[in-house]
């Protein structure tokens, strides 16, 4: 029989779960989940900056006041006050989602049918699972035309337990530019430590294709082994590939769905970071469901973000621009709070100008008439 809801989600992932967690168990909506697989435990870790006093905020495994980036030439802590940095792992969020009492419906998702008032959901052999008032649809999906420059935010985590205190719970790493940087894009190390004895190590590259898995464990050792914390054991992996481009998504593909997450538009251009703007987004759609409002957020960033973003993407893909130097110039000649609320879309345009004053202006410059002419050429 189809299930009849007020709102249906498709996929039950991160953004998804946002979504239940925001609304929580008394919105006095019917909702129902559908995902072939019922996400539960531990199956990633979301890392992110904001203010504190959130809905997250019970969740959270760990926060920290203040993080470092490091370079080859010198470590640099940036005070975050009054955002701060913090730490989500997976099981917390999906355990407060499953408890809001939505309806799962263990199966792919086929064809949507919205006729402007409703919205059913297929299955993969065309049988009706559910109908809704509204969708929100976070499965992966491509931008509606190819981007003139596309990378990946790709990484590698390894969950490390040591028996001896080798880690400062006070103190993150949110990037270490000393790792072997590949011939195009841009790495970095970094440690989010829950405890004196467990953190969270990670190997990411910014660049346009993902590498082999080998590869990525010789650049975790290597980075350990520049670490100096001795002997430790690996508890628990974590990889990841989260696409960087400049290509358009469709947030709204017809009058009642709604995508959300990477398909609707919640990762960053510039560093694939998503987190912060799902969980703003989640938000929004729970705060326009409570005044009666369609569920529909905002877009995740400003458009001349995105402008911003497409540059940046063309300077570092074209090599006009080095991605450390690019990267610790942003934080060295900003506050780092202003670079923090820049990746999340909420700087002015002031801020905006201030932070396009302290990139290299000749290679952005050459960039933006790129990325210009680019656009005249699509």
């Amino acid at each position: 029989m189809t299930v009849d809801v007020d709102l249906v989600l498709v996929g039950g992932g991160g953004a998804a779960s946002l979504v239940l967690a925001a609304l929580g168990p008394s919105s006095g909506l019917r909702v129902a989940v559908v995902d072939p697989v019922l996400k539960r435990g531990q199956d990633r870790t979301w890392a992110f900056w904001g203010e504190p006093g959130t809905f997250l905020d019970p969740l959270l495994s760990a926060s920290w006041d203040a993080v470092d980036v490091v370079t080859a030439t010198g470590r640099r802590t940036l005070p975050l006050a009054p955002m701060r940095y913090a730490m989500l792992r997976s099981a917390p969020l999906y355990d407060l989602a499953a408890a809001t009492g939505a309806i799962r419906i263990t199966a792919p998702a086929g064809e949507f049918d919205d006729d402007g008032s409703k919205v059913t959901i297929k299955d993969a052999g065309g049988t009706p699972l559910v109908r809704a008032d509204w969708a929100l649809d976070s499965r992966p999906r491509p931008p509606r035309r190819p981007g003139r420059t596309s990378w990946l935010q790709h990484f590698r985590g390894w969950w490390l337990e040591s028996d001896r205190p080798v880690f400062d719970p006070g103190r993150a790493v949110l990037m270490d530019f000393r790792t072997p940087q590949p011939a195009r894009g841009v790495s970095f190390g970094y440690v989010l430590p829950v405890s004196d004895r467990f953190a969270l190590v990670e190997y990411t590259e910014f660049s346009p294709a993902v590498i082999s898995g080998e590869a990525y464990d010789r650049a975790l050792e290597g980075y350990l082994a520049l670490l100096g914390l001795g002997s430790l054991r690996i508890r628990e992996i974590e990889d990841g590939v989260i696409p960087m481009t400049d290509g358009p998504f469709t947030p709204r593909p017809s009058p009642r769905v709604v995508r959300i997450g990477t398909a609707g538009g919640a990762t960053r251009p510039s560093t694939g970071y998503t987190f912060s703007a799902m969980a703003r987004q989640a938000g929004q759609i729970a705060r326009a469901v409570e005044a009666g409002r369609p569920p529909v957020p905002e877009p995740a960033y400003p458009a001349r973000h995105l402008w911003m973003d497409a540059v940046q993407l063309r300077a570092l893909d074209r090599g006009l621009v080095g991605g450390v130097a690019f990267f610790d110039g942003l934080f060295a000649r900003n506050p780092a709070e202003r670079v923090l609320r820049f990746l999340d879309g909420n700087t002015t345009v002031r801020e905006d100008l201030a932070l396009m004053a302290s990139s290299p202006l000749l290679p952005m410059m050459r960039a933006a008439a790129g990325d210009a002419a680019g656009r005249l050429t699509s």
